[in-house]
C-alpha cells in the first residue's frame, strides 16, 4: 500500500514538472496535458516495453494516466502556485525518483533478469519520463546537463534492490525501502550541498 501511494505521488510530481515545462514553452492545454502525462507515466511505459510486459501497466490500468492528466490540468490553471512551491516539488520529486528507481528494479527482478539488467531498468524507470518530457519540449535532456545529482542516486537505489532482491533471501520490501532511502537521500543531499559530477576541463573542450 505504501509503495502504491508513493508511486502515485511520484507520478503526480513528475507530471507537474512536465506540465510546468509545457507552460514555460507556451503550449496549449492539450500540449501541457500530453507532456505532463508522458512525464508522469513515461518511465513506467519504457520499463514495461523493455521487459516485454504488454500492454504496459500504465495503459492497462486507468489510475496512472488519470493522476498524471489531472495534475497537468491543475498546473495549467494554477501554475503560479506550483512555481512558488518549487522546493516542495523538488522534495517530492526526489521521493518519486527513488520509488520509481527501486520499483522498476523490483519488477525487473520478478521477470528473472540479471541484477545488471534490473539496475538499468530501474534507472530507466526513474529518468525515462524526464527524457520524454525534454525531447517533446525540444530541450537538451536534463539527464545530460551538468546539473545536480539525479541519475547516479537512481542508479545506486536500483542497484540495492537488484542485488539484494536478486541474490539474498531478505524480503523484497526491505530492499525497496533501503534502495528508496539511498536514492532519495543522496538526491536530497546533492540538492542541499550542490553536489555535481565533474565536467571536462575547459582547455580540452576548446581544442576539439
Amino acid at each position: 500500500m505504501l509503495q502504491e501511494i508513493l508511486n502515485d505521488v511520484g507520478i503526480a510530481v513528475f507530471a507537474a514538472s512536465g506540465a510546468l515545462l509545457g507552460v514555460r514553452k507556451d503550449f496549449d492545454l492539450w500540449g501541457i496535458v500530453t507532456v505532463g502525462a508522458l512525464t508522469g507515466v513515461g518511465g513506467g511505459i519504457l520499463r514495461d516495453v523493455v521487459l516485454g510486459i504488454t500492454p504496459p501497466s500504465s495503459l492497462q490500468n486507468w489510475p496512472p494516466i488519470v493522476i498524471a492528466a489531472a495534475t497537468s490540468v491543475l498546473v495549467f490553471f494554477f501554475h503560479p502556485a506550483f512555481a512558488q512551491l518549487r522546493r516542495s516539488v523538488l522534495l517530492f520529486d526526489a521521493v518519486g525518483m527513488g520509488v520509481f528507481a527501486t520499483s522498476g528494479a523490483a519488477i525487473a527482478v520478478d521477470q528473472q533478469v540479471s541484477a545488471f539488467a534490473a539496475t538499468l531498468v530501474g534507472l530507466l524507470t526513474a529518468v525515462g519520463g524526464g527524457i520524454l518530457r525534454d525531447v517533446l519540449a525540444n530541450e537538451i535532456p536534463l539527464l545530460l546537463q551538468p546539473a545536480d545529482l539525479y541519475a547516479v542516486p537512481a542508479l545506486l537505489g536500483a542497484a540495492v534492490v537488484a542485488v539484494g532482491g536478486g541474490y539474498t533471501s531478505v524480503p523484497m520490501w526491505i530492499w525497496l525501502v533501503a534502495g528508496t532511502i539511498v536514492a532519495t537521500g543522496l538526491r536530497i543531499a546533492g540538492l542541499i550541498f550542490g553536489w555535481r559530477l565533474p565536467t571536462a576541463p575547459a582547455g580540452r573542450r576548446r581544442r576539439r
